[in-house]
């Protein structure tokens, strides 16, 4: 039987670098596996389909679905998930000390519909009350000028949106104080030691986001794996095959991180975080499979929805190829 040829691409993960080493192949498959930065993936995934199967952002593709857009399809593969109380910045100057204090102020943020931000406005309107129309988001390049989304949200005139200059940056704004706090998935070059005058919002992020999981059990989704849909719908088979592929590889990942005989991250204390970890979350703390997180996937359909970036509310068995929508185990 003639095999595959299959491009994927991602991030350079530990949760992927037996598939993206060949330790583990796709069955069916003869494997082109390419890594790169997620957001230069993303862009040639949405522009020219460059890639069979590809990582991309969670809640663009969720808008983008919603506008019945089908070029890719996904299956219930989470290359990143991240905990966000760590990405608000604020001037400390600027009398921001708790979330609540963001009201009324103006808020940078590079794109209104980016996945880490629809999970910072979810937990700032239910465990704050701070709704997405009481902050005035400033939208614009992190470093460089003249950034654009691909997909434009369904915003609604309450929420108020609006573009800085191409000229302008949002790091150098907070910096000058143009704006008094910003919403960023990677740290500004204007937070660090080197500027006292940035803090994030919650120092302490890591006991806050542990705080927050325990209470609502959501590990945040940022982004999803998805397959050319023509290609999907040629070869029916081939869903199962990458989901079951990569399910193989996060487990690999896990059961290396977990023999201490000689450290595979170069973490010194990995073994009692990981303990710690499980403790919390369970054996399992990076799962895949459309039950396992279906918690996860709902919430962001909902509050896409509601902080006006789908066009429509969405169900979550839309997202999904219909073969993988049962369990992870196959």
């Amino acid at each position: 039987m003639k095999r595959l040829p299959l491009t994927v691409c991602t991030g350079d993960y530990d949760r992927v670098r037996a598939l993206a080493d060949g330790r583990i192949g796709i069955e069916g498959c003869d494997v082109n596996y390419v890594t790169m930065n997620p957001e230069q993936a993303f862009y040639r995934a949405w522009h020219n389909q460059e890639f069979d199967v590809t990582e991309l952002s969670g809640s663009s593709y969720i808008l983008a679905k919603s506008t019945d857009w089908d070029d890719y399809i996904a299956v219930p593969v989470f290359p990143s998930r991240m905990f966000r109380h760590s990405g608000i910045y604020v001037r400390k100057d600027a009398g921001i000390l708790s979330p609540e204090d963001l009201k009324g102020r103006d808020v940078g943020i590079p794109v209104y519909a980016m996945t880490a931000a629809l999970w910072i406005r979810g937990f700032l309107q239910d465990d704050y009350g701070v709704a997405p129309a009481d902050i005035h988001w400033r939208t614009g390049g992190l470093e460089e000028g003249g950034r654009r989304p691909k997909f434009a949200p369904n915003v609604p005139p309450e929420i108020r949106v609006s573009q800085i200059g191409d000229d302008e940056t949002l790091s150098a704004m907070l910096d000058s104080g143009e704006i008094t706090a910003l919403v960023s998935a990677r740290e500004p070059s204007c937070f660090g030691q080197h500027n006292p005058d940035i803090v994030r919002l919650f120092p302490d992020f890591k006991t806050a986001e542990r705080e927050w999981y325990a209470r609502s059990g959501l590990f945040p989704i940022m982004h999803v794996l998805a397959i050319r849909r023509t290609l999907a719908e040629r070869e029916p088979w081939l869903a199962t095959s990458v989901l079951k592929a990569f399910i193989q590889a996060k487990d690999q990942c896990l059961k290396e991180m977990s023999d201490v005989t000689a450290l595979a991250v170069s973490m010194p204390w990995i073994a009692a975080e990981l303990a710690e970890t499980r403790g919390l979350m369970g054996d399992d703390i990076w799962p895949y499979g459309f039950k396992e997180n279906y918690k996860e996937l709902e919430t962001m359909c909902r509050w896409s929805f509601a902080q006006g970036i789908s066009a429509r509310q969405m169900d979550p068995t839309e997202l999904f190829h219909p073969a993988t929508l049962d369990r992870a185990r196959i």
